[in-house]
């Protein structure tokens, strides 16, 4: 979990950049006008795509909806991390990411 001085500079972050309203537009404007393809083609995201799931975020998509709508290539469960994964767990989203694109090479 974050310690005070994480919370402190994550929230620094946002307040000194100005930032926060931007960074949480996009939560609103997804619930008010929800993202439609602009083709009729599957799988709607049709470059290489990679997943990793930490099993502490708030959301996941089922992997068979990720299969119908991604050129899915790479698919990885993480047993901690969560919403921050990169914050949590550095080492694990480094290496699913160093792997999806050596896998492009």
């Amino acid at each position: 979990m974050f310690n005070k001085d994480d919370l402190c500079d994550i929230a620094s972050t946002y307040w000194f950049t100005g930032t926060y309203a931007s960074s949480a537009r996009y939560y609103a404007n997804a619930v008010r006008d929800p993202w439609r393809p602009g083709h009729d083609r599957l799988p709607v995201v049709q470059v290489p795509s990679a997943v990793s799931v930490f099993t502490e975020d708030i959301r996941r998509a089922p992997r068979a909806w990720v299969e119908r709508y991604f050129d899915l290539r790479q698919w990885r469960v993480h047993d901690r991390g969560g919403h921050f994964a990169p914050f949590k767990q550095p080492d694990a989203f480094v290496a699913d990411v160093r792997a999806s694109f050596r896998a492009l090479r």
